[in-house]
């Protein structure tokens, strides 16, 4: 690659090597709370959009599989309502080339 070319989000997500465990590493604390919150701002600052709205089910739905643990999610959070903890057991995401 040249140093002038771009590069897209999907072709770099693609240098991303996930590990996945059994069970989710990222929860939503209480349901009522992302009922409540006007800006419901984990569905947009995670960068791996794990985490989504669902209107007719009225939660928030976490697509934990995707997570690249940046950690977004607790800091963007207003009410501190999601628990995240890096996974077990060697599993999550492995960064390759940078």
């Amino acid at each position: 690659m040249k140093a002038d070319e771009k590069v897209t989000v999907e072709e770099k997500l693609g240098l991303v090597r996930f590990k996945h465990g059994k069970e989710s590493h990222l929860s939503v604390i209480a349901e009522d709370v992302c009922v409540r919150c006007e800006g419901k701002w984990c569905t947009t600052i995670c960068p791996a959009h794990v985490y989504e709205w669902s209107p007719e089910q009225n939660k928030v739905i976490v697509n934990w599989e995707n997570c690249l643990e940046t950690g977004a999610c607790i800091t963007g959070c207003p009410y501190a309502n999601i628990q995240f903890q890096y996974p077990k057991g060697g599993k999550g995401v492995e960064f390759r080339y940078g």
